[in-house]
């Protein structure tokens, strides 16, 4: 039987750990010498924080995970995947102890067409929050969205 996205999001395996990249490539192209993994309970928990009106990216997520765990970049695979689920996780709660996903936006400020309800749902919840939501081709994003971002106290 699948899990649900609550028992996904509870299960934290060996994480978070933090990991030597040591290919000189792939420490440019990620950015530093260590890669966290963090747990998706790390990235429900700072997007339970989001207040009403504000937006965090997963970039700046992985930032603030980063530092808290002395790592010089986070893996931005899982972080996608552990956004999706936190997402998730809350639809299928009803609400109840809510995170605030579609508050968390694709770099650049886009919106994430694998969240619950696609693009659709998050643009009707964020325009309900005052944000202005464009078009530009395919993709859709948050119109100034960096007036917007929010980052936790600790950073």
């Amino acid at each position: 039987m699948a899990k649900t996205a609550a028992e996904k999001l509870a299960h934290k395996g060996n994480l978070p750990k933090v990991e030597p990249i040591t290919d000189p490539v792939a420490q440019v192209r990620l950015g530093g010498r260590t890669l966290l993994v963090a747990p998706p309970t790390d990235y429900d928990e700072l997007m339970k924080q989001v207040p009403k009106g504000r937006l965090i990216t997963q970039d700046r997520l992985r930032q603030v995970l980063a530092k808290r765990y002395n790592a010089d970049t986070t893996c931005a695979m899982t972080c996608g995947i552990f956004t999706r689920i936190a997402a998730e996780a809350h639809e299928e709660r009803g609400g109840a102890n809510p995170t605030f996903w579609w508050r968390t936006l694709k770099r650049g400020g886009e919106l994430n067409p694998k969240y619950p309800g696609g693009i659709e749902h998050q643009r009707e919840l964020l325009e309900a929050e005052g944000h202005k939501v464009i078009q530009r081709g395919q993709r859709f994003f948050v119109e100034n969205f960096e007036d917007s971002i929010w980052l936790p106290q600790d950073v």
